[in-house]
């Protein structure tokens, strides 16, 4: 795809000149005759880079830069002029420019330019991503939940054990998947990730293990599998309850014998992968329906890592609330906004059945849609307020995905409100709920509830 240069300059000769040169050079080129029209031009069609002529009627090149590194901050700009100063080019420099050129142009040096301010951007774009993706490799949170899987991970990641996650959608499971491969002896080999549920039963088998040319109409040439391509490094199989029971027997022999063949293939071939695998599915249920193999499930289950819903974790919303915004503002041109502390209670009590993915899409909502720059709770969306109040009326263990779960639920908040109608003494609210006193003290013990009424443990 060819760069497009955005040339701005009142003189018709200067802009012919160098559309000649730049486009002979494999350039896209547009033309601009005064500022205003340039602007114009950039909200249409953002550049990769702007050559901008300095004294122009109208809107001259300083306030155009100046607008430029407002609005599109990352579009290089570099400036010409027939009228250079010291004073000028230093001032031009302080306000973003890439280079200044002097007046009548060497195209030489004009060229070398482009190229050095292209490769710059490049640079910059590729260490923006590189920063966006250590920044997602992190486990944001400091509740008891998150450092027991902070643990956990930093256990199972040095050995080559395979892993399975489980945990509800939205929880952060491929984060897992990806910190346990970052902390491995195998984090400068691939990690390759397979979503089973979104691959054709009738595909994943060629896109697990790849094909020899013929193998089936379309299979024009030989292709490499993902097995292939983890070779020495991790296989992430994400919702791997959804894979068929045929594909789930090739996995459990390619997990014992390190050996798999590829699709109309009669050669075995080796490979060292460790497998992490992922799912949302309850896989003992699955096992009793006749869905998922029983042996396989041992295969994968050496580790088991659990990553608990947002729900079990509210106190971390304020941390995941300012991360969110930072990763928002870095990857728009909004600019960061400021979220009043005075929103995260608020937050704290919907219960996020999408779990992260729904906060920071909920997050990233807010930012957008709130013009002001700080963002308090008369800003959260009408839509969200009639939920949370709904949700007020309606028993928080309704959300509870197993009963065992709305069981403990309902039984800690019966007991905590039943406590604090008897002043938290134990022994009168023991003989009025119809429970020995030391039985009493156990419940309390194993739902995490204090005995001094001053805290109750989530």
């Amino acid at each position: 795809m060819r760069q497009k240069i955005l040339i701005v300059d009142d003189e018709v000769s200067i802009l012919q000149s160098l559309n000649g040169i730049l486009a002979d050079e494999g350039y896209g080129v547009t033309l601009a005759g005064s500022g205003e029209e340039a602007l114009e031009k950039i909200a249409r069609d953002q550049p990769d880079l702007m050559l901008l002529d300095v004294w122009m009627p109208g809107a001259d090149g300083l306030s155009v830069l100046s607008e430029v590194k407002l609005r599109y901050p990352v579009i290089p700009v570099i400036i010409i002029s027939g009228h250079g100063t010291i004073e000028t080019a230093v001032k031009a420099t302080r306000m973003g420019a890439f280079d200044f050129i002097e007046k009548p142009l060497s195209i030489e040096r004009v060229l070398l330019s482009i190229q050095n301010a292209l490769e710059f951007s490049r640079l910059e774009e590729e260490n923006r991503l590189l920063r966006k993706k250590a920044n997602r490799s992190r486990m944001i949170g400091e509740s008891a939940a998150v450092k027991n899987l902070r643990e956990q991970i930093g256990r199972a990641a040095p050995t080559n054990a395979t892993v399975l996650i489980t945990g509800e959608n939205g929880t952060g499971k491929e984060l897992a998947a990806r910190l346990i491969h970052l902390s491995s002896r195998r984090c400068t080999r691939p990690m390759v990730e397979v979503n089973c549920a979104a691959i054709p039963e009738e595909l994943i088998e060629s896109e697990l293990f790849g094909h020899e040319k013929g193998a089936f109409t379309g299979a024009y040439e030989k292709r490499k599998g993902k097995f292939d391509s983890a070779n020495g490094g991790t296989l992430f199989l994400d919702e791997v309850g959804d894979m068929s029971l045929r594909t789930q027997a090739k996995i459990l022999r390619i997990i014992q014998e390190q050996v798999f063949e590829r699709v109309g293939g009669s050669h075995a071939l080796e490979v060292d992968v460790r497998i992490v695998a992922a799912t949302n599915k309850d896989i003992q249920k699955e096992i009793e329906l006749g869905r998922f193999r029983q042996d396989l499930y041992y295969r994968l289950n050496v580790i088991p890592i659990y990553v608990p819903p947002l729900r079990e974790r509210l106190e971390d919303i304020p941390l995941l609330i300012d991360n969110f915004a930072e990763e928002i503002a870095s990857e728009s041109a909004l600019g960061k906004k400021r979220i009043s502390p005075e929103v995260h209670p608020i937050l704290q009590r919907y219960s996020w059945p999408g779990n992260i993915r729904e906060l920071r899409n909920f997050i990233e909502r807010l930012i957008i849609m709130t013009p002001g720059q700080s963002i308090g709770p008369d800003d959260l969306p009408a839509d969200f307020r009639s939920v949370l109040q709904k949700e007020s009326t309606d028993p928080a263990y309704f959300d509870c995905p197993t009963l065992k779960e709305a069981r403990s639920y309902f039984e800690k908040d019966y007991l905590l409100r039943k406590l604090e109608e008897n002043g938290w003494n134990v022994s009168v609210t023991a003989a009025r709920i119809g429970l020995e006193r030391t039985h009493l003290h156990r419940k309390m013990k194993a739902l995490g509830i204090r005995e001094d009424g001053r805290e109750a443990i989530s």
